[in-house]
């Protein structure tokens, strides 16, 4: 079983994760979703859950580019993507973009909805 921990408030995470499970339902991969209220389950708060995509897979956890490796690798169309970010070079181009980017980015968007929530 694979199990993700995503932040379902963010649109664009939200989008995604469904999609991903679309899929994986097809392919038969039993994925289970959990959102920033599962997080304590993972050890986690909520603000850290928000901040990084993270999967969980045979007991073992990934956080980062390398979850989404694992869980794209198990998905059609998705698994060429996989592949190609697990090469040697654009495996850390990938890992570095997502770090500094792609992750403070949308939490980033996510404080601010927050932020708008509770004003």
């Amino acid at each position: 079983m694979t199990k993700i921990l995503h932040n379902e408030t963010c649109p664009i995470c939200a989008r995604e994760v469904r999609a991903y499970s679309r899929l994986a339902d097809k392919a038969g991969v039993t994925l289970t979703v959990d959102g920033l209220d599962d997080a304590g389950a993972w050890g986690v708060s909520r603000d850290e859950a928000a901040r990084v995509f993270r999967l969980e897979e045979g007991g073992v956890r990934y956080e980062g580019m390398d979850a989404f490796r694992v869980l794209w690798a198990k998905l059609p169309y998705w698994r060429h993507l996989a592949t190609i970010t697990g090469l040697p070079v654009v495996r850390q181009i990938t890992d570095v973009l997502y770090r500094t980017v792609a992750a403070p980015l949308l939490y980033g968007l996510h404080r601010r909805r927050q932020r708008k929530a509770s004003a």
